[in-house]
């Protein structure tokens, strides 16, 4: 009985001081409440290695059962009054700890140790114990972290009126999981016997509940606002995971970082599955260069500032025009642009780019040169289409600039030089 009460009063303990900590998050700061869970983390995980309590239905740990208990619901809490982009922090702070802990422990036990003055030594087998039953158990929290709040989400479809019954079965349900996958760790670690887990199950069941009851009530009387709606388990997911972070990179690679469009690089990857795919379905391909004209006087005359300006500009407009997926910068100032329309249509696009530019205004007025090509049985690479439309650039160029140039139209050879500066 009285080890029995002296775990209730340990869970009332643990849940007064977090929850006072993480009330006054707004005055003292989130990661006050943060530093605080990631230091228990390593008592839960010695007492869990270490200190047992006999109950009348077993042998338990208030490491696992009360402190791990309490952790979890204290992440329940702080996804529930904040969002998944704070709740992820101390899960994956936790991981990347433990984590750093071993190759540390590592290298500690290349020193040659020096005894202490009463004779004592390190115990490092207890070390290397303590050090993976906390690995073990950090990735346990981390899955189990997830899965509650993804189970609390999923039941807000059926208890959205049911709070208490919400987040107990979140609770019991993740805890049960919990003690299968931590009490295999510990029987092949340190040969707990089977008591262990029937005790510990039994004990993290009655902290389920009573964690349970004092959760709702902080939530219906210490912070009575309004709780957020039911948030999307794919987008909450993906944000608990950092999909959302891995996706924006993804689409940042390959990018040119002034204008955003995509580079040479990608060019010429997506130009060529662009032709095949256009060679085996039958559909047009057409390519547009597109050059600024006299760039470089605008450099000179009126700063790079303006002169970056003007690619943002072209690039904005090209995304508009074209998608942002069909439209790169392929030099300086020269962009490209790959479309499945057929030779007149891609005319019109340039066309249509061309007056769009005219129309953006700033410090002065610039203007476009455009060379189109489109895949036939004489332009059947690329390579080809890359070489007529540049060839037919120059056209544009040697012909006054600010136009754009498609079939029916050839370069005499000795004026390309002069086209070109």
């Amino acid at each position: 009985m009285q080890n029995s009460l002296l775990l209730l009063a340990e869970a009332l303990i643990y849940f007064s001081a977090m929850t006072a900590l993480f009330r006054a998050r707004h005055r003292i700061g989130i990661g006050v409440f943060m530093c605080a869970l990631g230091v228990m983390h390593f008592l839960e995980t010695y007492l869990a290695s270490t200190f047992y309590v006999e109950l009348p239905f077993g042998i338990v740990s208030p490491g696992s059962a009360i402190l791990f208990s309490g952790k979890l619901v204290m992440l329940l809490l702080l996804y529930i009054k904040e969002d998944a982009a704070t709740v992820r922090q101390p899960i994956y702070g936790l991981l990347l700890g433990n984590a750093l802990m071993v190759a540390l422990v590592l290298v500690l036990r290349q020193h040659q140790v020096a005894p202490l003055p009463d004779g004592r030594m390190p115990d490092l087998p207890f070390i290397d114990e303590m050090g993976w039953l906390m690995v073990w158990g950090t990735t346990l929290l981390y899955v189990d972290a997830i899965l509650i709040i993804l189970l609390y989400e999923k039941l807000g479809r059926w208890l959205s009126r049911h709070l208490f019954t919400r987040v107990l079965v979140s609770v019991a349900c993740v805890l049960t999981f919990d003690q299968a996958g931590f009490f295999t760790a510990l029987h092949f670690v340190s040969g707990a016997p089977f008591d262990v887990f029937l005790g510990g199950w039994a004990a993290k069941m009655g902290a389920s509940l009573i964690y349970s009851v004092m959760l709702v009530a902080y939530l219906r009387w210490a912070e009575a606002e309004p709780l957020p709606a039911r948030r999307g388990i794919a987008d909450t997911f993906q944000t608990l995971t950092y999909r959302e972070r891995y996706e924006a990179l993804v689409e940042t690679v390959g990018r040119d970082g002034l204008t955003g469009l995509l580079h040479r690089g990608r060019f010429e990857v997506d130009g060529e599955k662009a032709v095949t795919q256009s060679l085996r379905s039958g559909k047009p391909l057409s390519l547009i260069l597109i050059d600024v004209d006299y760039f470089k006087s605008i450099n000179d005359r009126f700063g790079h500032a303006e002169g970056d300006r003007v690619l943002r500009a072209l690039a904005a407009l090209l995304a508009r025009e074209a998608g942002p997926d069909r439209a790169f910068r392929t030099g300086g100032e020269e962009f490209a642009i790959l479309c499945d329309h057929p030779h007149a249509l891609a005319r019109l696009l340039g066309e249509s780019i061309r007056n769009g530019m005219k129309s953006l205004g700033g410090r002065t007025e610039v203007t476009l040169s455009a060379g189109v090509a489109t895949l036939s049985a004489a332009t059947d690479s690329l390579a080809a289409m890359f070489a007529l439309a540049d060839r037919r650039l120059y056209i544009a160029k040697a012909d006054g600039r600010d136009r754009v140039v498609g079939d029916g139209a050839e370069l005499p050879e000795t004026t390309k030089l002069a086209a070109h500066s």
